[in-house]
């Protein structure tokens, strides 16, 4: 896998019927590891250790209905009142975070309503809070209440 810029991790890798694996501390299970887990994981260790969101408050690949249809987020944090608080769309290194990516996010989160979306393909990451019904860009995630 590709190096990104986010901190390194002791992460846990296995194969299974010669595939590789990675183990997701959230969903507490391996997981096939692809370009786009990759980043997940690393996100994920970014969340829990550098900006300290409990686990307890995070939930990795959840369902989503989106105008009648079954979607999955990649990550989502929730605040202490288990209200979506950040949105994190990941895609894979080699994947350009664009407009789409952005507009995936925000059609996923009309049915949300996080008050902060991240977008990240673990080289290039976008944050963005939600301000009188617009989106703006932001430097930081802010800490939880």
């Amino acid at each position: 896998m590709v190096s990104l810029n986010l901190p390194t991790f002791d992460y846990k890798l296995t194969k299974i019927e010669d595939k590789p694996y990675i183990f997701d501390s959230i969903r507490r299970k391996y997981v096939a590891l692809t370009p786009e887990e990759w980043v997940r994981q690393h996100i994920l260790n970014w969340l829990t250790v550098e900006c300290q969101y409990p686990k307890s408050l995070i939930k990795s690949e959840s369902g989503l209905q989106v105008n009648r249809l079954s979607k999955r987020t990649d990550i989502i944090v929730y605040d202490r009142t288990a209200k979506p608080f950040i949105l994190v769309e990941c895609k894979a290194p080699h994947i350009l975070l664009s407009d789409g990516t952005f507009g995936q996010a925000t059609n996923y989160n009309k049915t949300l309503n996080a008050p902060f979306l991240l977008l990240s393909n673990g080289i290039e990451h976008l944050a963005f809070e939600l301000r009188d019904s617009q989106f703006f860009p932001i430097q930081n995630l802010p800490p939880l209440k």
